[in-house]
Formats: structure tokens, C-alpha cells, sequence
């Protein structure tokens, strides 16, 4: 992807720079996790996010190309572990761990859907 005016710091209204954000950055991570172990899930299985221990540690012009990495590291029943990195044109933008779980993506649907039903906010 290309950093853009719409993924910058100053679009979410954090740092106002006009640099690659770092929410955008995890997000992109995040993808790569996922897409890492997607072809290895059994049908009906999915993958969710649910620890990141990331560093940001370079900015990215808006312009730039941006990418992640992820390797797995770790398996753990369901729980498995990631070593991500982040970059762009110039070099490392970011590292860090990122956590998921293998679920079944329905259940986990109808568990979320039942939790709105029942007025439950936390």
C-alpha cells in the first residue's frame, strides 16, 4: 500500500503530522498476521487479534509504500504468536509481537450478535 492523506496521524487527529499513522501501521500488521496462517485454517476457521506489543519507530511520508511482515512463532493451542515488522521505502517504520486466536468464525459472530441483543455494552 502507499501512505495517503487519509491514513496519516493528522487524519485521525492524533500528532497533526502529515505522516503515516501509527493505527494504520498495526492494521497493516495486522493483515499480514492474519494472511500469514489464513491458508492453514480449516474451513469455517478464522483468525482474531487480540495482543499487539508494537514499536513505531521511524515516520513515512505520505507517498511512500509501506508494507509488513509477519512470522509465526509460536503456537499455543489456538493462541499463536507473531514477530512483525513494518516498513517502508527507506527501511524499518516498526516491530513488535502480535497475538491471535483460531475461532470458528460463526460462532464468534453469533456470540458478538447475541451480546448487542441483550444490551450488554462491556
Amino acid at each position: 500500500m502507499t501512505a495517503a492523506c487519509e491514513n496519516t496521524a493528522a487524519a485521525l487527529d492524533s500528532a497533526l503530522l502529515p505522516v503515516f499513522g501509527s493505527p494504520y501501521m498495526i492494521a497493516l500488521i495486522e493483515s499480514a498476521a492474519a494472511g500469514a496462517v489464513r491458508a492453514a485454517l480449516e474451513e469455517g476457521q478464522n483468525t482474531v487479534g487480540t495482543k499487539f506489543e508494537i514499536e513505531h519507530v521511524a515516520a513515512t511520508p505520505v507517498g511512500m509504500r509501506v508494507w509488513a511482515e509477519a512470522e509465526l512463532v509460536q503456537v499455543d493451542g489456538k493462541r499463536l504468536v507473531f514477530d512483525v515488522t513494518a516498513y517502508d521505502d527507506g527501511g524499518l517504520i516498526g516491530k513488535g509481537h502480535h497475538e491471535r486466536f483460531i475461532v470458528s468464525g460463526e460462532k464468534f459472530v453469533a456470540r458478538a450478535n447475541a451480546k448487542g441483543r441483550s444490551g450488554q455494552t462491556g
